[in-house]
């Protein structure tokens, strides 16, 4: 990738795109399977004075859990999108968001895979489908950064009149 940036910053960029790809392998861990989340929310739920039915509680759990899919990999698309502030790049690159949409999506189905032989947790094809929203829906970012681009580039100034 090139760029305006320094060589450091890019690979710092890389870096980072890496590390954020190796938490969430380790997230897949058995270290935090479902009990894990169930006892975080029970604590929270606790400080909060707040007293939910077991339904709720399951329904809130089932939320955490999918919300938390939808938002490492709309993470990890728009790392994999590219640095920001490179001014060579065009802001809206349609390619590059659906590459970045189809990386997160192999990756999420690797993840899913390594659950596979991780105990006390499963694969599940619907948790590819959420990561792989959220992947997409990250793209929304660029793209309407573009659009305000556009709206502030033909919106025209207003002018200071001198006395």
């Amino acid at each position: 990738m090139r760029g305006d940036l320094p060589q450091p910053m890019s690979l710092l960029w890389w870096a980072l795109t890496l590390m954020w790809a190796a938490l969430i392998f380790y997230l897949s861990t058995q270290t935090f399977a479902p009990d894990f989340s169930q006892c975080v929310l029970a604590v929270v739920l606790h400080f909060l004075h707040l007293r939910i039915s077991p339904d709720t509680f399951s329904f809130l759990h089932a939320l955490l859990r999918k919300l938390a899919h939808l938002t490492e990999y709309a993470i990890f698309a728009l790392f994999l999108y590219g640095l920001p502030g490179e001014r060579r790049r065009r802001l809206w690159q349609p390619q590059r968001a659906i590459t970045s949409i189809l990386v997160a999506a192999l990756y999420s189905l690797t993840d899913e895979y390594h659950q596979l032989y991780v105990p006390g947790r499963h694969a599940s094809l619907l948790d590819c489908g959420l990561d792989t929203i959220g992947a997409s829906l990250a793209m929304l970012v660029p793209y309407t950064l573009k659009q305000v681009s556009i709206l502030r580039s033909t919106t025209p100034s207003p002018r200071v009149q001198t006395l």
